[in-house]
């Protein structure tokens, strides 16, 4: 007997109802056993800090910030399980739920594309905007650092492409592994949150990994190969991991920055070669800081010109202030000018924004040159909780 698309609607209501599934979806519960048989080129998705921040760097991005549709807890709640359980199965390699080939009467728990890839070492990080404590009513357990942040000199920021109340930050290997993450995601969010904006990114700009060559960004250079390593802990937990001085819920997190920042490539690609070496401080071909020979050559301040990139976000010349970077290159067409529409899509971890990003950006914003070739265009922050433990969920401490 043929069942109508109603019953079946019905049908996954009543489970939604009864706590096993989301939007339809259906979920192992939370507490069961891991998948079994990761795959090999998968990243262990428990721990105590989330996976995607101190991991070695993947090459391909896809970031998306959310919007609560009918904000309230036990909702919140419902999708970060829902989001947790689906997380668990994709970072190991698995189909979401009962996968892309269900019951042929209903539809399947699993879009489907990612079928016969590999895990691809796809990491998924969650955060909560300055938002999100807004419409649930959980302004008591915001952390001051936790708010939007300041406006930069010659920031054109717009709002279609900034903030959120949550943020998923999906990093793979293959692209299709990280589109088919939030793909799923967002289809597991479906009657509670609303994709608000995302951005793909390639090539990615930073390295985490000690000696590694650092990638080049779209104007031909390599920035930031000061960053952090993913295995220096004691740099992560000064100047990554949020400690005593933060809530509870928070400890072993840390606050994400996400700038889009739009390069005038057009413009760049007519600069002469000393003038671009001069605005970075570094050498186009090495890579080198001006007085060095090799890239990862300490930076001598007095060899720099006194308003180059490298001598002003420069940690000497902030009193020791570092991020972890986790930059993507991103490009989307035109601009309907003729000119790219391309750049840098900024990732940044750190303890404290306040003793991170801002001062860091301030410095950059008054006196670097390089502003005559970028315009930052889109911003968010976010507070990412700590790493989730086998039986629990993104968030947990936070929402019970």
């Amino acid at each position: 007997m043929a069942v109508s698309r109603r019953k079946l609607l019905a049908g996954a209501g009543l489970a939604a109802g009864a706590g096993v599934a989301v939007a339809g979806v259906s979920l192992v519960r939370l507490g069961g056993p891991e998948p079994a048989q990761a795959a090999p080129s998968a990243v262990p998705f428990h721990g105590p800090h989330q996976a995607g921040i101190a991991t070695p760097v993947q090459d391909r991005l896809h970031f998306a910030a959310f919007d609560l549709v009918e904000p309230s807890v036990p909702k919140a709640v419902a999708l970060l399980k829902a989001w947790t359980e689906a997380a668990i199965r994709m970072t190991a390699g698995q189909e979401v739920g009962k996968g892309a080939l269900g019951s042929a009467l209903a539809p399947p728990d699993d879009t489907g594309e990612a079928l016969g890839l590999p895990a691809s070492r796809l990491t998924l990080t969650v955060g909560f905007g300055p938002s999100f404590f807004d419409r649930l009513k959980l302004t008591a357990h915001r952390p001051a650092q936790l708010r939007r942040l300041p406006h930069f000199p010659a920031d054109k920021l717009d709002p279609a492409r900034s903030d959120g109340d949550l943020c998923v930050q999906a990093c793979a290997d293959d692209p299709q592994v990280a589109v088919h993450a939030i793909r799923n995601l967002a289809r597991l969010a479906f009657g509670t949150a609303a994709v608000r904006w995302s951005q793909l990114g390639f090539g990615k700009t930073s390295s985490t990994t000690p000696d590694a060559q650092t990638p080049r960004n779209l104007m031909g250079f390599k920035d930031g190969t000061n960053n952090i390593a993913f295995n220096d802990r004691a740099a992560l937990d000064q100047h990554v991991w949020v400690g005593a001085e933060g809530p509870s819920w928070l400890r072993g997190g840390s606050y994400l920055v996400a700038r889009r920042v739009r390069m005038h490539i057009e413009t760049w690609d007519r600069t002469s070669l000393r003038e671009q070496e001069d605005i970075f401080g570094r050498t186009k071909g090495e890579g080198a800081p001006y007085g060095g020979r090799r890239e990862h050559d300490a930076v001598d301040l007095a060899k720099q010109p006194v308003d180059s990139h490298v001598r002003l976000s420069n940690p000497d010349s902030l009193g020791g202030v570092r991020v972890l970077r986790r930059g993507y290159s991103f490009t989307d067409g035109t601009d309907g000018l003729g000119r790219l529409d391309a750049g840098l899509f900024f990732l940044a971890y750190q303890r404290n924004p306040e003793t991170g990003f801002i001062p860091i950006q301030r410095a950059l914003a008054r006196q670097d040159p390089l502003n005559e070739y970028i315009q930052h265009v889109g911003s968010g922050l976010w507070a990412c909780p700590p790493g989730v433990a086998p039986g629990q969920f993104w968030g947990r401490a936070l929402l019970g």
